[in-house]
C-alpha cells in the first residue's frame, strides 16, 4: 500500500515550523499510544505511521530530501522512513517529546518495552562520498564500499569490560537504568522516569575496562557495506544507512551512514535534470545531402537519420532516453543539437570548389535572426 504524504499523516502544512511540528506529533503520539490502545494493531500502525513522518519531517536535510524527491528520496537506505522500526526505536529517538509534559510515565514510561533505559552512548555519523556514473545512475546501482570507522571492540564484544566478572548491576538504579520522580505536569502530579545518572541508563557498573579498548568499548577497523543505489539519483542528494556509522561506546548503537552522491563527468553526455544532451558535429557535405549517424546513449549507440538540408542548431529527440525520476515517475529524453563544422584550414582544391559553390544561388543563405544559445534553443524546444 502506498505511503500517506507525511504532511498529511500529521496534519500540518509544509511551511510548519519545529514547535508545529513536535505539537501535532506530540498529539498524535498520545491519541495512538499503545498503552492506550492495548492489543489495537491498528492504533499500532497509526503510532508508528507518526513517528515515520516526525523522523523525517524534524530532520532539515531529510525533510529538504523529502520535499524535493518524496517518499523516493529518504526510502530504502535506514531510518525509520527505511523500515526495521520498533517501538523502542520510537521511545530512544523521541523520549523527549513524550518527556516534556509527563507523557512517558503516564503512559507506563515510554512503552513498556524500553523503560526509558539507554544502552551506552550512541555512535557518531559516517559520512562518505559515493561518485558514479551516468550510467550507473540511469539503471541504479549496488556497490560494495570499504569504509574506515571505529567498530565493536573483538576483545570485550563493545562492552567496554575487562571480563564479565567486571560488570556489576548499578546501585543507584538496581539495574533498571532508570530512577523515578515526581513531576507537576497539566495533568496533575505525576510519577516520571528518568535515566540514571550514575549508569547513564545501562543499569550497569564496570569495575575494570577492557585492556584493549580502555573501556570504550570501540576500535578502529574496517567494513565493507553493500549499498543499493536507486536510479535517478543527483549530485548532491544524500541517503543514509541507519546503524551502519561508527560504534557507539560501551555497547551504544551506532551512528548513521550518511553517503553523498557524485557525477561523474561523462566524455560525451551532459545531464539536464532528466534529459541527456549531445552535440553532434556534420560536415556541410552531410549536412546537405543527409547521412546516418552513430549517437552515443546510456543504452548504447544508436544511429539516426539526418535528413537532407538540416541546419546548424536543429535539435533531434530521441525519447525516453534520458534518465528516470528518483520517484519512478517516467524518463526523460536524450536531445541532440546538430552543430555544421566548419573546416578551420583548406588546400587550393577545395577552396576552388568552394568558391564555385559560393556563386551558386542556392548556396546563398537566406536572412536570418541572430543566433541563440543552446539554452534559448531547447527552453524554446520546450513550450
Amino acid at each position: 500500500m502506498a505511503k500517506r504524504d507525511y504532511y498529511e499523516v500529521l496534519g500540518v502544512s509544509k511551511s510548519a515550523d519545529a514547535s508545529e511540528l513536535k505539537k501535532a506529533y506530540r498529539k498524535l503520539a498520545v491519541q495512538y499510544h499503545p498503552d492506550r490502545n492495548p492489543d489495537d494493531k491498528g492504533a499500532e500502525e497509526k503510532f508508528k505511521e507518526a513517528a515515520e513522518a516526525y523522523e523525517v519531517l524534524s530532520d532539515p536535510d531529510k525533510k529538504a530530501r523529502y520535499d524535493r524527491y518524496g517518499h523516493a528520496g529518504v526510502e530504502g537506505q535506514g531510518g525509520f522512513s527505511g523500515g526495521g522500526m520498533t517501538m523502542d526505536d520510537i521511545f530512544s529517538q523521541f523520549g523527549d517529546v513524550f518527556g516534556d509534559s509527563g507523557f512517558g510515565s503516564f503512559f507506563g514510561g515510554g512503552g513498556g518495552a524500553s523503560s526509558g533505559r539507554q544502552r551506552g552512548q550512541k555512535g557518531t555519523n559516517l559520512r562518505i562520498k559515493v561518485a558514479l556514473t551516468l550510467e550507473e545512475i540511469a539503471h541504479g546501482v549496488h556497490k560494495k564500499i570499504k569504509v574506515k570507522k571505529e567498530v565493536a571492540c573483538n576483545s570485550c564484544n563493545g562492552s567496554g569490560a575487562k571480563d564479565s566478572s567486571s560488570v556489576k548491576a548499578c546501585n543507584t538504579c538496581g539495574g533498571n537504568g532508570v530512577v523515578r520522580q515526581v513531576r507537576n505536569t497539566f495533568l496533575g502530579q505525576m510519577q516520571t522516569t528518568v535515566t540514571c545518572p550514575t549508569c547513564n541508563g545501562s543499569g550497569k557498573i564496570i569495575s575494570s575496562f577492557c585492556g584493549v579498548c580502555k573501556g570504550s568499548g570501540t576500535s578502529h577497523g574496517e567494513e565493507t557495506i553493500d549499498i543499493d543505489i536507486p536510479a535517478g539519483v543527483e549530485s548532491g542528494m544524500q541517503l543514509s544507512m541507519r546503524n551502519r556509522g561508527n560504534a557507539g561506546q560501551k555497547g551504544g548503537p551506532a551512528g548513521d551512514l550518511i553517503i553523498n552522491i557524485e557525477e561523474k563527468e561523462h566524455e560525451f553526455l551532459q545531464r539536464d535534470g532528466q534529459n541527456i544532451l549531445y552535440e553532434q558535429f556534420l560536415s556541410f557535405a552531410d549536412a546537405s545531402i543527409g547521412t546516418q549517424v552513430e549517437v552515443p546513449t546510456l543504452d548504447g549507440k544508436v544511429r539516426i537519420k539526418i535528413p537532407p538540408g538540416t541546419q546548424s542548431g536543429k535539435i533531434f529527440r530521441l525519447q525516453d532516453k534520458g534518465l528516470p525520476s528518483v520517484q519512478g515517475y517516467g524518463k526523460g529524453d536524450q536531445l541532440i543539437h546538430v552543430n555544421v563544422w566548419t573546416p578551420k584550414k583548406l588546400t587550393n582544391e577545395e577552396r576552388e570548389l568552394l568558391e564555385k559553390m559560393r556563386a551558386m544561388p542556392n548556396f546563398t543563405p537566406s536572412p536570418q535572426k541572430s543566433d541563440r544559445t543552446l539554452y534559448e534553443k531547447l527552453r524554446d524546444y520546450f513550450k
